[in-house]
């Protein structure tokens, strides 16, 4: 099977009605309509085997977390996905991994009606990059630099799971199961992102957990100019995760792992986080101060920040 015969196979399906798809797969660049009134998304991951993924995970799995992935990062933008792109680097051309792998990218895609309009396949280690570019209203994105001192620091869902679902391969009680799928699944949080924007008027940092809650948290400070004093007793642990790890442990998961894909961010006092009307439940855990840094109370007494959190290059100098 060549590049264009897998192509046709596995990646070419009709655009959603209402995508505005001009020119889509088959020519050497994709036109889309952007609707009246919106601004550009942009947005771009890669996932390497052995680095982002373990390589003989199964292929449905790393096709459904390449895009969710990318769907998270549009989430944290407050933005609607409408299109993407997949460059998809193989060893080769494996009919039963593409299926897979198909199956899972096309299942979070329809779901979220995001068409497929490009893209490139090669010939090398196993790496996908999927490019998401979505829209939203004129004036109403979120970015990492608009928290203020005094604002309150959010988390949505239960931070940790994922970092404790990565170790499982072959998860045995129900609690680890549940660890487990919030690793290999995501959920990105679409729909709090688009409330949180739906909020312009008021000033509001978001960012999605993807390499750890601190480590996160410090790229709002750093751009909002701003520290953060987290509560560790007010982390939303699920069940699942105490019952794994225990208490202590799990707190240190939802600090430090990464993975999640769930959003922090920050509201002014005045905005009730209960008006967002969103698709997943939210937490306070803090308050930004106008001092830098992160700082960690456990029962009102300050204690040592975790390490953890994952940076690429971390150990160069």
């Amino acid at each position: 099977m060549d590049e264009f015969q897998l192509i046709e196979r596995y990646f070419r399906r009709p655009a959603p009605g209402g995508a505005g798809v001009e020119v889509g797969i088959g020519d050497d660049g994709a036109i889309v309509r952007l609707p009246p009134g919106r601004e550009l998304v942009v947005v771009v991951d890669t996932l390497v085997a052995g680095v982002h993924f373990p390589a003989d995970m199964v292929p449905a799995e790393v096709g459904y977390r390449a895009l969710a992935v990318n769907l998270s990062d549009v989430a944290a933008m407050g933005a609607e996905p409408a299109w993407m792109t997949l460059a998809l680097t193989l060893p080769a051309p494996d009919a039963d991994w593409l299926e897979g792998f198909a199956a899972g990218l096309w299942d979070l895609a329809g779901r979220h009606g995001v068409a497929l309009v490009g893209g490139d396949t090669t010939r090398g280690p196993l790496t996908v990059s999927v490019q998401v570019l979505g829209h939203l209203p004129a004036g109403t994105r979120l970015l990492r630099g608009g928290a203020r001192p005094g604002d309150r620091v959010f988390v949505s869902g239960t931070p940790g799971d994922a970092a404790a679902g990565l170790g499982l391969r072959s998860p045995g009680s129900e609690a680890e199961r549940r660890l487990r799928a919030r690793f290999l699944r995501p959920e990105p949080r679409l729909g709090l992102g688009r409330a949180l924007a739906g909020r312009a008027s008021a000033a509001i940092a978001a960012i999605d957990v993807s390499d750890g809650l601190l480590a996160d948290l410090a790229h709002i400070c750093e751009a909002s100019g701003t520290g953060a004093v987290i509560d560790e007793e007010r982390l939303p642990l699920s069940a699942a995760l105490i019952e794994f790890a225990g208490r202590e442990r799990a707190a240190e998961l939802a600090l430090t792992g990464g993975d999640d894909y769930e959003l922090c961010f920050t509201l002014p006092p005045e905005v009730d986080a209960h008006d967002l009307s969103a698709d997943v439940e939210v937490a306070e855990i803090g308050v930004m101060t106008p001092e830098p840094g992160i700082r960690l109370r456990r029962h009102e007494r300050e204690v040592p920040l975790p390490a953890g959190g994952y940076r690429h290059f971390g150990d160069d100098p």
